[in-house]
């Protein structure tokens, strides 16, 4: 079974690029555009049991910190891990992600869409290597 991501980015030129640079790794890509009510989308998570979530923080319908906080609180999805992809920079937003148990902050205005996908599947694939020596 391949890993699942779930990415939640609402400017769709980035959306699309990501699910389809995931995809075409063999990644499992639901998406949504953010447009959703927050449980909403903690309730698709939960039921997706999505491996990793790319999520940017400026949504608009609910602020993205709000939504990890939720996530990190519910036992059944508290360990996925978290990529931020933001326009925030970091001054603003690392330290309150690293406050809520997020390792990955990626500042939009540094990447392309390619380049923060390659760091992702880079991420997880240290991960898995990891994992197997464990």
């Amino acid at each position: 079974m391949s890993e699942r991501i779930f990415i939640i980015e609402d400017d769709a030129n980035l959306l699309y690029g990501l699910q389809s640079r995931f995809s075409s790794e063999g990644y499992e890509v639901e998406t949504s555009m953010g447009e959703e009510e927050r449980e909403e989308v903690l309730n698709f998570i939960k039921r997706g049991k999505f491996d990793y979530i790319v999520l940017d923080v400026i949504l608009p319908k609910h602020n993205g910190f709000d939504l990890i906080k939720e996530i990190r609180s519910d036992e059944k999805i508290a360990d996925t891990p978290i990529f931020i992809f933001t326009d925030l920079s970091e001054a603003d937003g690392k330290a309150r992600s690293e406050e809520l148990g997020i390792n990955y902050y990626f500042v939009k205005s540094e990447f392309d869409v390619n380049e923060f996908a390659e760091k992702v599947i880079r991420i997880i694939g240290n991960k898995e290597k990891m994992s197997e020596m464990e």
